[in-house]
């Protein structure tokens, strides 16, 4: 039942904060001006490219690609590179293995073994994410980072935190086991206008197939102390979608599960219509979302 009605809610809004889930993709929603700012959300794109409305900054949550390897970044890289976007901030998921380090270096082999007798090498990977050719296109790649930066000249300065990992699923890269493990890390998190995680917190647009809510509980009981104007994350592909939510009369978050691998219930119109669930299509679309500054 919560995954269908979320199928039905198209827009979200409060005084501060207007949400764009569904939208015609050829004639966006109009930005509301100069005192707010437009954040495009994106997640679980697994090299592949669709079209993305224009807006002040461009949010990816990880799993840029579907294991890691050199080619699926180039061609995320120079994908993410044309888009328009003054700022883009990415950080990884569970499946970009080659930035991992240390850990990779010691699982490639349940991956990258075909033809291949030693791991992925990770300097051209790097240097597609924090080289020459990403800061040209304004591109910062987070892990474990804070980042500061204005949207438009004379703007206020928002700050973000970007964090790529996970509660444990099968030992992919970038997982902490749920307990004190998970707790010792999230403690770590500052206060941050963005936040940034691969994974979403428990209760909140978590909820598989199975109807098992699977987000961080230790990032669940964090948010009350953190209060970031936006959340974004994605992993759960199926649970796509945002949720407002107030903290009290002064504050609240925006949640957004950006995930644009088409699964589940949300895939059912395209097929109805005859059409194959496509990533960044109906129901799985890059999610607008406008912050009054």
């Amino acid at each position: 039942m919560a995954n269908e009605q979320r199928d039905l809610i198209d827009k979200l809004e409060s005084p501060s904060a207007v949400v764009h889930i569904e939208y015609d993709m050829a004639n966006p929603p109009p930005h509301r001006g100069p005192s707010w700012t437009r954040f495009v959300c994106i997640s679980d794109t697994h090299a592949h490219v669709f079209p993305v409305p224009d807006g002040d900054v461009l949010l990816h949550s990880g799993d840029i690609t579907n294991t890691g390897k050199l080619g699926d970044f180039q061609t995320s890289m120079g994908w993410l590179y044309e888009l328009p976007h003054p700022t883009k901030i990415i950080i990884a998921g569970n499946h970009d293995l080659t930035l991992h380090r240390g850990w990779y270096e010691q699982n490639y082999d349940r991956w990258h073994r075909k033809k291949m007798e030693s791991p992925q090498k990770v300097e051209p990977i790097y240097e597609l994410l924090k080289g020459e050719k990403a800061k040209k296109a304004r591109l910062v790649y987070l892990e474990d980072e804070e980042y500061t930066f204005q949207a438009k000249e004379g703007g206020r300065t928002w700050s973000v935190y970007g964090s790529p990992w996970s509660p444990w699923f099968y030992d992919w890269a970038f997982n902490y086991n749920r307990g004190p493990e998970a707790e010792k890390l999230i403690s770590k998190f500052p206060k941050t206008d963005i936040l940034l995680t691969h994974g979403p917190p428990h209760g909140i647009l978590d909820q598989t197939l199975s109807e098992d809510h699977v987000g961080c509980e230790a990032l669940a009981a964090r948010l009350p102390h953190l209060q970031p104007r936006l959340h974004l994350f994605g992993h759960i592909h199926e649970a796509h979608g945002a949720e407002l939510r107030a903290w009290n009369e002064n504050a609240s978050t925006v949640f957004v599960n950006a995930a644009n691998w088409p699964m589940g219930p949300r895939c059912e119109p395209a097929r109805k219509m005859g059409q194959r669930p496509s990533f960044g299509g109906p129901g799985f679309r890059p999610i607008i979302v406008d912050l009054l500054d």
